[in-house]
């Protein structure tokens, strides 16, 4: 249907039929319409009230305790060491057609020196501003091109570390 501004203005418009009508009118015809087609869509089959789920959430009357939290998190973390052996032997083989430019130190992916350049091992340490600085320093997006896989691998290995060192400070803090 096409209309032009005067015809909405002067509230009639020439329907295909020859007849005019007034624009009220129009529109009502459009709701019935949209109304028809909304009731001949497939409804879903399983009803789920979002609105309902996020004032019961906001409600504060689902409580999740920080030691089931904790809990639940240690639990899932008992494989953590096969997980990350098996991500260090991802990175080797990922790495192992890599070719350092002329005179440049590749920064290293082993544990134990992304440990020692975090600084773990000293007290009260802020992991989360740990965690800041060397993303600062070793995110993949802030190195040459060529480093990009060194420097995801690196910040997931000390992430690992990070977090790994986060939950040995909270089970100590919590005997």
């Amino acid at each position: 249907m096409l209309f032009t501004v005067e015809m909405l203005l002067e509230g009639e418009a020439e329907i295909g039929t020859g007849a005019k009508r007034d624009f009220a009118s129009l529109l009502d015809d459009l709701f019935v319409a949209s109304e028809s087609e909304e009731e001949a869509a497939p409804k879903p089959s399983v009803a789920f009230d979002y609105l309902a789920v996020v004032d019961e959430l906001h409600s504060g009357r689902i409580k999740v305790s920080e030691e089931a939290l904790a809990a639940q998190y240690r639990e899932s973390g008992h494989d953590l060491a096969a997980e990350f052996a098996a991500l260090l032997d991802q990175a080797r083989l990922a790495l192992a057609g890599e070719t350092p430019e002329q005179q440049e130190k590749l920064p290293p992916i082993d544990p134990a020196s992304i440990a020692a350049e975090l600084g773990l091992g000293q007290p009260g340490v802020d992991y989360g501003q740990l965690r800041r600085s060397f993303a600062f320093a070793n995110h993949p997006d802030r190195v040459p091109s060529h480093l990009r896989q060194r420097a995801m691998i690196r910040m997931q290995v000390a992430n690992m570390l990070i977090d790994e060192a986060k939950n040995k400070a909270a089970g100590a803090r919590r005997k």
